[in-house]
């Protein structure tokens, strides 16, 4: 399982804190040094079941800097990829990937019902 995080982010602190108290093995990969790429995102998005929107950190600064609220209504879902595969402050964290799951941001309960079934 894939872990991606930001280490500074207190959300993806507290989501490795669940899955370490629960014995849940993964990898962890900083999604600002090793930013996903725009195929492992697309690969995600389309596993997620998601709306591609799910994936922006929305309460970014960069988010909001880009003016992505009214940039991403008119973009296309390559275009939104394309993007988020430039700076991984743009995504939201953290994600957890599995070989039939993807998780986006950390909701608890959301966790326990994927994670320790």
């Amino acid at each position: 399982m894939l872990f991606m995080e930001y280490p500074r982010c207190s959300t993806s602190n507290k989501a490795k804190k669940w899955l370490n108290e629960h014995g849940i093995e993964y990898n962890a990969r900083h999604m600002v040094e090793n930013n996903p790429t725009y195929d492992e995102l697309k690969k995600w998005y389309k596993k997620s079941g998601l709306p591609l929107k799910s994936f922006f950190n929305t309460s970014g600064i960069l988010y909001r800097e880009l003016k992505l609220k009214d940039k991403l209504p008119t973009m296309n879902e390559d275009e939104q990829l394309e993007l988020l595969s430039t700076n991984g402050m743009l995504v939201k964290r953290p994600i957890v990937i599995g070989d039939d799951f993807v998780l986006v941001g950390f909701k608890e309960k959301q966790w326990q019902e994927v994670l320790l079934k």
